[in-house]
């Protein structure tokens, strides 16, 4: 605490007013005057005078001493800093912290002169000061040289020398001029100490941490010891093998014995290969693709991405541009009898392939191709008997239904790719007797079974049950020429039999089916009526190839024939609605999946024909030859679901793959402030639009 402090009213502390005294002593002695009076007030007694806050202590209290030791730490300095320890893995608290506290800096080049750049630097100028002194003293010299050679009368006496320098003196001291060098001029040193630091702070981007969090590969640890008893085990079981086909060669007959050794060696064979190849079959189709995809390279981009910009040009008329074609070694000489896309895998498609030719039937093949590979099927099955028709199951679309020549069909699995099909109809449990010229999956009937239907020159529609693993089939109905029944003396009537070639179910009502005949004529069935049809068109004046409803209108439905004709139909008028010629036998016919009006046509001279009836109800938009020779003939055509591409198939087995330019795929266009309506609604009016235009002329005529 501090000691209270004391102060006397109106008066000065002693010392100070003793000096002053002394002081006004001197003044008064000075001026003669005498000082006596104020002498009481030293003598007076002080008042202490204590703040209201002081607290009142003893002596000893006052007296105690208190003893602060001062130390260098910096009472600032934070004392609870806590780093993470990569070593340790946790949170570790820093034992020594830094106490320097900085009050003052201050950033200068000073350099020591007892260091070597001091010297270096003390020698610089100290050449620079001489070199400047040199350069002074020649020019004092330069002047006193100039005034020495004004004429001057020396006088000097007989035989004295006399002290006037000589001319070749005077010669030196120029050539020493010259030869001194110019010294160059001062340069000022700047000030060192004399500069400011410019400073500017700048926006540091946040750092970011990218992480991807994936699951790693499944791994399995295999580890397995092979000692001498499992060596010896598995020689002896190669043994007691050889010695069983050796008893069983023994039982057989010489003839037997030739056929059993091929066997046995392709067998074995087949077996050496496959250890070995199924081990890499799906890395192989991997790699197959990738190469043909690199192959293919400029097929994809144009498939992708190409458009035919002369279309803008044209005059509502169109293209097909040639993508992929698909062609296999073992069915060169085989004709292309049917296509199907599969109805999940777009880029998958199944062909058949048969004879057509009455006289050169051999066997048949069920191939399937991706676009992803054109070089190699995917899928490869092969019959005794011309394939001449198949369908994809829609929901199950790993079956294949198939229909042969000799009048049997097969059911096809890929998931179990062998060269015989899951189920097969026989002369035993029932078969066609005449070519099946078409088969069509229907939906699964009451019991959960699968079925399809099949359509055969010998005049039966038949359906095919799959119960238990059996085909077991029932006649819906039998074709009969109306008009053509003959009587039998014995009162018998015999009917002639009606050949369907083609058929087709309607994509809403579930019973209604038309049937295509030999004849020419269309007829439209029931599947609740097996004895009679619910109408009759006569449609062509030779065999009806293709029969199809439309996918979007109910009532539509087209056809085409062997007579050169494609038409179109209402199934409530008895008269066709449209009629082209195409100046060649018809192949087939398809309607496009995204548009009502837009149809395909394809005919025996290898042409192409794509028809709008919005754009011109005339004629077709596009007439191409897309076959690969001008020999081949066309058979078939599909239009891909999703994809504005078309595959085409001949007479030599080969399948092209097209794409649809613009112009043969238009859309309606986009009007201002108008949304274009899309939908089956709007495809059905535009083809009802049609439709009445040719109803109201039939009507007048």
């Amino acid at each position: 605490m501090f000691p209270a402090s004391t102060k006397t009213p109106h008066k000065q502390p002693r010392k100070q007013s003793i000096s002053i005294g002394r002081g006004t002593r001197k003044k008064d002695e000075d001026s003669g005057t005498e000082v006596g009076e104020g002498t009481d007030e030293w003598a007076q007694s002080k008042a202490t005078v204590r703040p209201p806050d002081q607290l009142e202590l003893t002596d000893a209290e006052l007296k105690e001493e208190f003893t602060r030791i001062l130390t260098a730490n910096n009472p600032h300095a934070p004392q609870n800093i806590v780093r993470y320890s990569f070593k340790e893995g946790t949170y570790k608290l820093i034992g020594f912290v830094n106490q320097l506290a900085v009050h003052y800096t201050q950033v200068g080049n000073l350099i020591p002169k007892d260091s070597d750049e001091g010297r270096r630097q003390h020698y610089r100028d100290e050449l620079v000061a001489d070199s400047q002194e040199s350069a002074k003293v020649v020019i004092s010299e330069t002047e006193n040289l100039e005034e020495d050679e004004e004429p001057k009368e020396l006088e000097t006496e007989p035989g004295s020398q006399t002290d006037v320098p000589a001319a070749g003196e005077a010669e030196k001291v120029t050539e020493e001029e010259l030869m001194t060098p110019k010294q160059p001029k001062e340069q000022k040193l700047t000030n060192q100490f004399n500069f400011s630091e410019r400073a500017s702070q700048t926006f540091n981007n946040p750092l970011r941490d990218r992480e991807c969090q994936m699951e790693p590969p499944p791994r399995t640890n295999f580890s397995a010891t092979a000692n001498q008893w499992e060596i010896y085990d598995a020689y002896v079981e190669e043994l007691e093998k050889q010695e069983k086909t050796k008893e069983k060669e023994k039982a057989k007959t010489p003839v037997a014995k030739k056929t059993g050794k091929m066997a046995m060696r392709k067998l074995t064979s087949l077996e050496s290969q496959t250890d070995d190849i199924t081990k890499v079959s799906q890395a192989a189709k991997i790699v197959e693709r990738m190469v043909n995809q690199n192959t293919y390279d400029d097929v994809a981009q144009d498939f992708k991405y190409y458009e035919d910009a002369a279309d803008e040009y044209r005059d509502q008329e169109g293209t097909l541009l040639p993508l992929w074609k698909f062609q296999n070694d073992q069915a060169k000489h085989l004709s292309v009898t049917a296509l199907c896309w599969n109805p999940k895998y777009r880029d998958l498609f199944a062909v058949g392939y048969g004879s057509y030719d009455f006289m050169k039937q051999s066997r048949g093949m069920l191939l399937l191709y991706s676009m992803k590979n054109p070089s190699f099927p995917e899928y490869m099955f092969s019959s005794d008997s011309g394939i001449m028709c198949l369908d994809i199951h829609v929901d199950h679309p790993y079956l294949v239904a198939v229909g042969h020549y000799d009048g049997n069909v097969a059911i096809y699995n890929l998931k179990k790719p062998h060269s015989q099909p899951s189920f097969r109809s026989s002369a035993k449990s029932g078969k066609h007797t005449d070519p099946v010229w078409q088969v069509k999956w229907q939906k699964d009937d009451m019991d959960q079974n699968l079925n399809f239907f099949s359509v055969s020159s010998d005049g039966r529609i038949v359906s095919w049950t799959l119960v238990k693993s059996e085909l077991v089939h029932i006649d819906v109905i039998k074709l009969k020429v109306e008009g053509s029944t003959t009587e039998v003396p014995e009162g018998l009537q015999l009917h002639t039999v009606g050949c369907g070639t083609a058929f087709d179910f309607h994509k809403e009502i579930d019973y209604l089916f038309l049937v295509g005949t030999e004849e020419g004529k269309i007829y439209k069935c029931s599947k609740s009526y097996s004895s009679q049809f619910l109408d009759t068109y006569d449609a062509h004046n030779m065999a009806v190839d293709a029969v199809s409803w439309n996918p979007y209108h109910t009532k539509v439905f087209m056809s085409c024939s062997s007579d050169w004709t494609v038409k179109i139909w209402d199934h409530t008028i008895k008269t066709p609605m449209f009629i082209y010629d195409l100046n060649s036998a018809v192949g087939d016919v398809a309607w496009a999946p995204y548009s009502s009006t837009v149809f395909a046509a394809v005919t025996t001279d290898g042409k192409a024909h794509v028809f709008d009836l919005a754009i011109n109800k005339y004629e077709a938009i596009c007439n191409q030859p897309v076959a690969a020779k001008k020999k081949n003939k066309i058979t078939h055509v599909q239009f891909n679901p999703i994809h504005p591409i078309i595959i085409v198939g001949d007479d030599r087995g080969h399948i092209i793959c097209l794409k649809l330019s613009p112009n043969l795929r238009k859309m309606p266009k986009e009007k201002k402030g108008q949304e274009v309506q899309k939908g089956p609604a709007v495809e059905i009016a535009k083809l009802d639009k049609l439709l009445n235009l040719v109803r109201e002329v039939k009507t007048k005529t």
